[in-house]
């Protein structure tokens, strides 16, 4: 009795909350989201590509801007081992703009404003998305999922990932 009211409570928490947990070889599940410039990018239009997909708190902050900028610092390393790269958060396509412009970020920022897709990878949080970062191979399957992320360190350890992959 006790076994199916666990199981019970737990299917009924993964129903309740709207997302079940990702795990590493599973499909990494597709979104449309507009980015800084309002323009729609789609993660099934990068199939054929490595990608990072990566949720953070908000714009401007301390953290989320050591870990945009190191991205930044390593972007060329990106584009030669053919790495897409998508940072995801709540804030609008005007604050992602001025914070990609301020930092000179070659990658796209997209707005989750609805949270939908912050929830669909389990990074959703009440006021902002938890810090996560998924990596998606050439075929669209998730291959490693960063749980915990060193802002300093972080584009290093997803090069090394790809690159050793």
């Amino acid at each position: 009795m006790l076994k199916i009211l666990s199981i019970t409570v737990i299917i009924t928490g993964f129903l309740w909350s709207g997302s079940i947990p990702l795990d590493i070889g599973d499909q990494a599940p597709n979104f449309s989201l507009p980015d800084e410039n309002g323009q729609m990018q789609r993660l099934v239009q990068y199939r054929g590509q490595n990608v990072v997909v990566y949720f953070y708190p908000k714009d401007g902050t301390p953290g989320c801007t050591k870990e945009a900028c190191g991205i930044r610092d390593s972007f060329s390393q990106f584009n030669d081992n053919n790495i897409v790269v998508l940072g995801i958060s709540y804030d609008d396509a005007a604050s992602h703009k001025k914070f990609q412009d301020k930092h000179n970020l070659p990658f796209h920022l997209l707005t989750d404003g609805d949270k939908s897709v912050s929830k669909l990878y389990g990074a959703d949080g009440m006021f902002f998305p938890s810090r996560k970062t998924y990596l998606i191979d050439k075929n669209g399957i998730l291959v490693k999922i960063y749980k915990q992320v060193n802002v300093i360190s972080h584009a290093e350890e997803i090069l090394y990932f790809f690159e050793s992959n």
